[in-house]
């Protein structure tokens, strides 16, 4: 079915166009972002469940003006009168103005907007609201129930599924866009004890998709089960150098660590990134190359524009193991001189906008893993994420593996260590990497 825009934002958009039409009498730049998504969290386990509106759930405006030097943004959450509104947003002007006065800030040159009218709708197969809260909650019930049997080991297996439905306008004087979607995400926590204590993993799914992605978790209730079979005979990791093979949820944490955060440039801007020293340099093996971009893949930071109306890209950020660029919203690509790719995003409408990673991953390669796993002398294959962080300014890396199936002259022993902690020199893990499946 294809997601409908909300009659929220229907009935404000000829409000906000007016309202931008009135303030560009008087100033050189205006935006207006509009946003109103909604959506549900279900929880079940065998203690109880839940069902609680989403978190990313927000409704309101965001108003953008160029005040001469740099930009004041006003927010609201109704537009009844646009007089009023527009009064408000003069006085935010006038006293980000008198602040100006105060304190050093930056200055920006006027925003340079292209002639762009568009719009984006999602599909999914099945529409969460339309199922309804009982039919979640049965289909959750069920799979908890299912998984709960595969296993005397299991103490607990907890199922989580959140669907959020994004709809946003965005009016300037050039530019009228919109876009609605839906996406949702998906979780398996399956718990369960042995001589070895209490041990737990997760699995994760998400999309562009609606309750269709229950199947799928109950798909993976089996594989999510005995990886907890894995962890509760696992032996504990003894530190040092090893070779490694990273599966693509261990990838992925990789990717977003390491050149997520490293190359958003709003840190450049303020020098918090070791890796505007690194552009155009080898930073990776020939072997990597990394993409980031709402236009890059098909998943839930896909998107026709963002939170400050930039067309969605696909930024190639390392290309044959050097590093080609960084990702940026509109305010710090001026300040650098680049072109913004995008990334430009708000936590919600009464939030300014950041660079933000979308969907950032390695490309995929041609080796097989039975090719890796032959070619490893003494290692591990490292399988699902547990958690990460990393330092920019620096370009230190941690990434935490759920577990480690030992590998020794190129075959697997059925060792299982847990956890695997994985660190270093951002540069140095990237070069150290010789295949890519």
């Amino acid at each position: 079915m294809d997601v409908q825009m909300t009659p929220f934002l229907k009935n404000q958009k000829k409000k906000i166009k007016d309202l931008v039409a009135l303030l560009s009498q008087e100033y050189s730049y205006v935006s207006i972002l509009g946003c109103d998504s909604s959506g549900s969290r279900y929880q079940m386990m065998k203690t109880g469940s839940s069902v609680n509106d989403s978190t990313w759930a927000e409704r309101g405006f965001v108003c953008r003006v160029y005040n001469g030097t740099g930009y004041s943004e006003y927010s609201f959450s109704a537009l009844d009168d646009i007089e009023q509104t527009a009064q408000a947003i003069r006085d935010c002007v006038n006293d980000a103005v008198l602040l100006k006065n105060e304190m050093e800030t930056f200055s920006y040159p006027l925003i340079d907007e292209e002639e762009w009218t568009d719009s984006w709708f999602g599909t999914v197969e099945e529409s969460p609201a339309e199922k309804g809260s009982e039919f979640i909650m049965n289909e959750l019930r069920d799979r908890m129930n299912e998984g709960l049997a595969l296993a005397d080991f299991l103490i607990d297996l907890r199922v989580i599924y959140e669907y959020v439905h994004v709809s946003k306008i965005f009016i300037s004087t050039r530019k009228d866009l919109e876009q609605s979607y839906i996406w949702s995400q998906g979780y398996l926590f399956p718990i369960g004890k042995g001589e070895k204590g209490i041990k737990y993993s997760h699995m994760s799914f998400s999309g562009l998709k609606g309750t269709e992605l229950l199947t799928e978790i109950g798909n993976s209730l089996k594989s999510a089960v005995e990886e907890v079979g894995d962890l509760l005979n696992s032996d504990r990791l003894v530190p040092g150098e090893y070779e490694i093979i990273c599966d693509p949820s261990m990838s992925g944490l990789i990717a977003h660590e390491a050149f997520g955060h490293g190359v958003e440039m709003d840190m450049f801007v303020k020098k918090r990134a070791l890796a505007a020293q690194y552009m155009d340099k080898e930073v990776a093996s020939s072997k990597v190359e990394m993409h980031d971009g709402a236009a890059a893949s098909h998943q839930v930071s896909s998107f026709l524009f963002d939170d400050e109306g930039t067309k969605g890209t696909d930024s190639l950020i390392i290309e044959k193991g050097i590093l080609k660029m960084g990702i940026s919203d509109v305010l710090s690509a001026m300040k650098l001189g680049t072109s913004p790719t995008g990334n430009g995003k708000r936590e919600s409408f009464e939030r300014k906008a950041y660079t933000r990673m979308t969907n950032t991953f390695f490309s995929a390669g041609s080796d097989s893993l039975e090719e890796m796993i032959r070619s490893t002398s003494r290692g591990y294959l490292l399988e699902n994420f547990s958690s990460g962080m990393e330092d920019p300014k620096n370009w230190g890396i941690q990434c935490v593996a759920v577990k480690g199936r030992e590998i020794i002259d190129g075959r697997l022993t059925g060792k299982i260590v847990s956890p695997v902690y994985l660190t270093g020199f951002v540069p140095d893990l990237l070069k150290s990497i010789t295949m890519a499946g």
